[in-house]
């Protein structure tokens, strides 16, 4: 979904994913089913667990749930402040606004980050946490789908507005999601 939203904006930023359990396992049925539904395959996704190396190159780490934040900062303390969960990042950036013209992406995210401290990230949060579908049935997986839609398209609007353009620095961003 992030590469999409990313790619309609013509967004210069390379979308890796990565989880915390497991290597080379493909999405479960329903997820595809769901993916397929909102115009994505992911047939050939194969999970990957995520490393420091791949948290180190990344300028934005995205998590779906507080665990991957707290993950994510026990394999590399300095990126905190550019480790949130989706919903954490949606809803401070709401609150700050978008990124300015010109305005580099690290300095937004040091903006989103103000204020945050790593005790925030302990437990689980209705607030935070995107609800895992795995094992449950297919219309969990639907409504996750939805709303990670909404959330992602929430994300890329705050990043890449389309109505201002955001010169990103050479090369591209890295994004990576958990």
């Amino acid at each position: 979904m992030l590469r999409r939203s990313l790619d309609e904006r013509s967004a210069p930023a390379r979308v890796v994913s990565a989880g915390l359990t497991a290597d080379g396992v493909p999405a479960a049925e329903s997820a595809a089913e769901v993916a397929a539904d909102l115009g994505l395959d992911i047939s050939a996704h194969r999970s990957r667990v995520l490393t420091a190396p791949m948290i180190e190159s990344s300028d934005l780490v995205i998590g779906l749930a507080r665990e991957h934040v707290r993950e994510t900062v026990l394999l590399v303390p300095e990126a905190f402040g550019r480790a949130f969960t989706l919903k954490e990042l949606v809803r401070r950036g709401t609150a700050l606004g978008a990124r300015r013209p010109g305005e580099p992406l690290e300095a937004w995210l040091s903006r989103a980050h103000a204020g945050r401290t790593t005790m925030l990230h302990l437990g689980t949060s209705p607030h935070d946490d995107v609800e895992d579908p795995i094992g449950r049935r297919p219309k969990v997986y639907e409504r996750v789908g939805g709303e990670l839609q909404v959330l992602v398209d929430g994300l890329v609007e705050l990043i890449w507005p389309a109505d201002k353009p955001v010169p990103s620095p050479p090369g591209s961003t890295e994004l990576a999601t958990t």
